[in-house]
């Protein structure tokens, strides 16, 4: 069975690497829906159901780390509501 701490782990890199995407809509994707998978299955017990769990969050997280990447090499298309909160802060 997968460590407590293997589980945090797993939950602050999808986090970490979701907030790489640099655009506004995918960034706050990405994060609402870590928290979300993670929130809905807290209590889960059954270690076969929970193995498969972190393998598909191990499986997203690769998934996310492609996706930033390939959004890295175009341009940077900035939405208006997030040049108005670089502003804002």
């Amino acid at each position: 069975m997968a460590s407590h701490r293997k589980i945090i782990q797993l939950y602050r890199n999808l986090l970490r690497e979701g907030k790489k995407f640099k655009s506004y809509n995918y960034r706050e994707y990405a994060v609402r829906r870590t928290r979300d998978a993670f929130k809905e299955h807290k209590n889960e017990q059954d270690p076969k159901k929970i193995a498969s769990l972190l393998k598909s969050a191990e499986e997203n997280l690769d998934i996310v780390r492609r996706q930033v990447l390939i959004g890295e090499m175009y341009g940077d298309g900035r939405l208006i509501i997030e040049s108005t909160i670089k502003h804002a802060t």
